[in-house]
């Protein structure tokens, strides 16, 4: 794998994915009773957006900070925004970190809730062991994270999420092994929730995909959708999604408001779009 996240971090791909992680948690700490978050590539937990590899690309100025300086937002992103101000006290607007989805999954959870983050790339492996070295709550797995489907479901506590966010450095290639994961996830795991971050870049091979999904045999699955640009050419990243199988309750309300407000926050040019959908509602 040659794929580094830090090249990427804070960008609009990261705000869309953080900002349904965070409204995921959050729907489950509605009950009392502990939860179980698999992050499945998990990376290195957090990100200096001063680092070469944040400078040379610069994607965080495009999407996480945009957002920073905006008060007329739903409650989902403030909550989200001031998540990651957290980890940036005493800089104002200004971000010189940016937290990656375990970190944000373990500032949410408590006492009792457990993570379980998967990586596989060594040197990310070892950042993320280092970063929760001393949180008894959280367990890294320097493994594969397909493998660790098949291997840690069901959770020990019953209920929880699955966040399956792969390199897609062979994109097609990746859509298979999400499909084989989550064919297997429903055999341990059926009543589980799972959000499955993906690029988009051409429409053909996005529709391909979410047929695939379809004829998983999951309860309800939902599409939320957010482009930039029109998705019509395989060299750029033109805009992302994440399908959520077995989403809580009425969580579809709630990405009703935060797309539309992403669009206008992140607008990049009049082909910009953003789409809500079910493939399957039970």
């Amino acid at each position: 794998m040659n794929y580094r996240h830090a090249f990427h971090a804070g960008n609009f791909a990261d705000v869309l994915k953080h900002a349904v992680l965070v409204g995921l948690i959050e729907a489950l700490k509605h009950k009392n009773t502990p939860f179980c978050v698999i992050d499945t590539h998990a990376g290195r937990a957090r990100y200096s957006l001063s680092s070469e590899e944040a400078e040379k690309t610069r994607e965080f100025a495009s999407g996480i900070t945009p957002l920073l300086g905006l008060s007329q937002l739903p409650s989902l992103l403030h909550v989200y925004l001031n998540l990651v101000r957290s980890f940036n006290a005493g800089h104002a607007n200004a971000l010189h970190t940016y937290p990656g989805s375990p970190l944000i999954a373990a500032s949410l959870m408590r006492e009792n809730d457990r993570l379980i983050a998967c990586e596989l790339q060594p040197d990310e492996a070892r950042h993320l062991k280092q970063e929760f070295a001393r949180d008894a709550r959280v367990a890294c797995h320097h493994r594969d994270g397909y493998e660790a489907l098949r291997a840690l479901l069901p959770p020990r506590q019953k209920r929880g999420l699955v966040l399956i966010d792969p390199p897609y450095e062979a994109q097609l290639g990746e859509f298979d092994s999400i499909i084989d994961g989550l064919t297997e996830a429903h055999k341990r795991w059926p009543t589980g929730t799972y959000a499955i971050w993906y690029p988009i870049k051409l429409r053909q091979d996005i529709e391909i995909f979410y047929r695939r999904l379809a004829t998983l045999p999951f309860e309800s699955i939902l599409l939320a959708e957010f482009c930039l640009h029109q998705p019509n050419s395989a060299l750029r990243l033109n805009g992302c999604g994440m399908a959520l199988i077995n989403p809580p309750y009425r969580f579809d309300h709630t990405l009703a408001e935060v797309l539309p407000a992403l669009a206008r926050a992140l607008e990049q040019s009049r082909y910009g779009s953003h789409e809500l959908r079910w493939l399957r509602q039970g």
